[in-house]
């Protein structure tokens, strides 16, 4: 296995840096496909959103360049990239995959949207054939590192923005959203925000007032909403359960005498008020009615640290999940790159006791079943007993970092042929751990039309092996 990683993301790049490198969906599969066209590139995947483009490949080998890839596909002078641009190998690629999937290297820490963008970027690669083997099986490993990340943490169960920490306090007061209306006060960027979480949160239909009345009816339009004329708002805010505030004026407009009149009409039935503006738009005695709830913006963002906080702390638990999927997913494919040797040797010993056997046929005369069905179980046992060691000791490296000298002293000691030893012209189905143990006495290593047309070879073997210096 040899992956590599190389991108920009937030941290390291500013937005035009990043922007030159984007790829619009649009394009991403035709990147995705030449991608696999750059020499060295065995399998690839590219991830791009606003907040990161980064590679992804399995290499042929280890020292591959894909700064190459970039000069090439971006027309990018490397050089002025080169102070944004970050490089991760083997297990720094396979830790960082798993924590982006887990909205662990975010923005915003926690939130939900990366895990679907990488599941965008694998289906596109899938549908390339871009993936087939190990960064296939990286790549679902770390969707099921992200889904183990949101059951046993509670990493994305708190608000960290302003206007998603007033839909929980909505959702607090209320107990659902579910049919519920919304007033915006002001048509700024932070009120529509906030209106736009809320309605995504279940809220049922918005007015909207503004002094100009022309940007209300921008702003109801894009909710489907209703606009009015600011000079109605003190006649008509009691429709709302939730009114979300940001205008400019210096005092007040929400007073304790609106609020006392908001709750006769609505008959007691509690209001949500959201005031963003500085100065407030909403009296403070106004909380002080029963039925009547404000938060303002220091109130908001009070509940948007402690949410930060709370989410760094579940931050350090899913950094502790993912080191523990790490190692367990490398230590897999140590595991998978161990088989082929396995699969080698025993047939290497396998040839050797036919071999014998034919060679000695002559010798032993003719033998009954019953002798023959011992001569088969002599030879097999010790044949078992000798694999059991070397088959022993290379499972055992296999989660270990000195598994490839373990595995490479094993090839040397028994002479195994390296044509033969790599994982790509091996059945992956055949070369399953599960199906390598061949310390039992009645393990069969290879099937009898594998044992039949090893015999055909064995002329030829036995020649290459006098033509092969030891």
């Amino acid at each position: 296995m040899t992956f590599v990683l190389i991108g920009v993301n937030h941290k390291s790049a500013p937005v035009e840096v990043r922007e030159r490198l984007a790829i619009p969906e649009s394009r991403l599969a035709d990147a995705t496909a030449r991608l696999m066209e750059f020499p060295g590139v065995v399998e690839g995947m590219i991830l791009s959103t606003c907040n990161r483009v980064e590679l992804i490949v399995n290499v042929s080998r280890a020292d591959l360049d894909l700064r190459g890839f970039l000069r090439e596909y971006f027309e990018a002078d490397t050089d002025l990239l080169a102070g944004h641009l970050y490089e991760y190998r083997e297990r720094e690629a396979m830790r960082h995959i798993f924590r982006v999937a887990a909205s662990l290297d975010s923005m915003i820490v926690g939130e939900p949207q990366v895990l679907g963008q990488v599941k965008a970027a694998y289906a596109v690669a899938c549908g390339v054939g871009a993936l087939h083997s190990q960064l296939h099986a990286l790549v679902s490993r770390a969707f099921a590192v992200a889904k183990r990340v949101r059951t046993e943490t509670a990493i994305g169960s708190s608000a960290v923005s302003v206007a998603s920490a007033a839909v929980d306090l909505a959702t607090q007061i209320f107990g659902s959203l579910s049919g519920k209306h919304v007033y915006l006060v002001g048509a700024g960027k932070m009120s529509e925000l906030a209106a736009r979480h809320l309605m995504a949160g279940g809220a049922e239909a918005i007015f909207v007032a503004n002094r100009t009345h022309a940007r209300a009816l921008t702003l109801a339009e894009k909710f489907q909403g209703t606009a009015i004329r600011f000079e109605e708002l003190y006649d008509t805010a009691d429709r709302a359960d939730i009114v979300i505030t940001s205008t400019g004026s210096p005092r007040a407009i929400f007073r304790r005498e609106h609020g006392e009149r908001f709750l006769h009409r609505r008959k007691n039935r509690p209001m949500f008020f959201i005031d963003i503006a500085v100065p407030r738009d909403v009296d403070p005695e106004m909380n002080k009615l029963d039925g009547i709830f404000v938060y303002d913006i220091d109130d908001l963002q009070a509940v948007v640290s402690a949410n930060v906080a709370s989410r760094e702390r579940e931050a350090a638990r899913a950094d502790e999940i993912v080191e523990v999927e790490l190692q367990r997913f490398v230590a897999r494919l140590q595991t998978q790159e161990a088989a082929p040797t396995i699969v080698s040797l025993q047939e290497h010993l396998e040839n050797i006791r036919q071999a014998e056997l034919d060679r000695m046929r002559g010798r032993l005369g003719k033998l009954t079943a019953e002798q023959e069905s011992a001569v088969e179980a002599l030879t097999r046992g010790i044949i078992n007993k000798v694999l059991h060691t070397p088959i022993t000791a290379i499972k055992n490296a296999a989660g270990d970092p000195e598994s490839n000298t373990v595995i490479d002293h094993v090839r040397r000691i028994f002479n195994l042929n390296p044509k033969n030893l790599n994982p790509k012209n091996q059945d992956p189905k055949n070369s399953s751990p599960k199906s390598l143990d061949s310390t039992s006495p009645n393990a069969r290593p290879i099937s009898a039309d594998r044992l039949r047309n090893q015999k055909q070879e064995e002329p030829l073997r036995e020649q290459e092996k006098k033509a092969t210096p030891s």
